[in-house]
């Protein structure tokens, strides 16, 4: 339980009462009276009735400020001269009039957000835009280039009680904290991994660092996201900056078509490659095949001439006859044992084709 605060708890712009917090009761009082002497004629003494009145007037204006009402995303922490006395969810409540009881009203469940470099319009939160946005965005990165960083940090008011009490104006302590972070995970890096390809990492890595200053400073937030934005080198450079990137760019871009070509160009010749050698296999068990089976058909041959070899080779001759006279368009028989040509009969004359 946090101790007894000298003083009203730091606030934001979203933590004031629907209404304007009531005066302490010397002040009212002494108010009340500035106001009957004004009324009376100088010197007079107020009378019995304007006594009346006047306490009527404050009785009205402490039962107008005895009730409060807690929206739906908020929670309210009650003070009972200036000490905490409990948290009070949404809905409408009572409390002590005339500032016995004040009620601070924190927004638990709204996402808010302070911005660096750049503002929103319209923006009630005084922390959630820079007042020097220029400075916060000037980084040195660790290549020693410098650049202009732009991020946004959005968190939620976690604690309550961490948040009005613990800590004097949390709200501009996540600002500094942010900044030294953002400064620290930047000048870890080159300016190419800031502009480029390092930025997620660097949101990351940020979020972790700036979460584990707000729970070791006890400020009740809890950070939700840390985006950054725009990232640019200073103007005095980023002309040069931008040639080097269109250099960049164009250097990839060519690098990507030659991998393009190369893609195209070596699976082709793989594919031919593997087709040729499926080839030549083929052809190579082809042929080895084919001597394997001649091979063995003039092996089994060979077994049968060797069981009666007349025979198989008359066969043989007969075979081989029958496959080269019909080939043969002139035919001239010889009989050996009489040494002269044999007459024969004409057959291809007679059927009008020619000799």
């Amino acid at each position: 339980m946090p101790a007894q605060n000298e003083g009203p708890p730091n606030r934001g712009p979203w933590s004031n009462n629907p209404r304007p917090s009531p005066p302490e009761i010397d002040d009212l009082l002494r108010q009340v009276r500035e106001q009957l002497s004004n009324l009376l004629p100088s010197g007079q003494p107020p009378t019995r009735s304007m006594l009346v009145a006047g306490a009527i007037a404050l009785a009205a204006f402490g039962a107008w400020s005895s009730y409060y009402t807690v929206p739906s995303d908020s929670v309210a922490i009650v003070q009972r001269f200036g000490k905490f006395s409990s948290e009070v969810s949404p809905g409408l409540h009572f409390k002590f009039p005339l500032g016995i009881d004040v009620a601070t009203i924190v927004p638990v469940k709204r996402q808010l957000k302070q911005e660096f470099g750049f503002a929103t319009p319209g923006a009630n939160d005084p922390y959630q835009s820079p007042t020097e946005g220029r400075r916060e965005t000037e980084m040195v990165t660790g290549d020693l280039n410098a650049a202009l960083v732009e991020w946004v940090v959005q968190y939620r008011i976690s604690e309550p009680l961490k948040f009005l009490f613990e800590v004097r104006e949390p709200s501009a302590t996540l600002r500094y904290v942010s900044e030294s972070v953002m400064r620290e995970v930047v000048g870890d890096r080159t300016v190419d991994e800031v502009i480029t390809i390092g930025r997620q990492e660097i949101e990351s890595e940020a979020l972790l660092k700036m979460q584990a200053l707000a729970t070791k400073y006890a400020m009740g937030i809890s950070i939700d996201q840390v985006q950054l934005k725009n990232i640019n080198p200073p103007e005095p450079v980023q002309a040069s900056f931008n040639e080097v990137n269109q250099a960049q760019q164009e250097k990839e871009r060519l690098i990507n078509e030659a991998r393009r070509e190369y893609n195209k160009v070596i699976p082709l010749a793989e594919g031919e490659k593997d087709q040729r050698i499926r080839e030549a296999d083929g052809y190579r068990l082809k042929r080895i095949n084919e001597a394997e089976g001649d091979a063995a058909r003039f092996t089994a041959l060979l077994t049968e001439y060797g069981k009666a070899p007349e025979v198989t080779m008359r066969r043989i001759y007969i075979e081989t006859m029958q496959d080269v006279l019909p080939g043969i368009r002139s035919k001239i028989i010889v009989d050996g044992s009489t040494g002269s040509i044999l007459p024969f009969l004409d057959l291809n004359r007679q059927t009008g084709e020619r000799q």
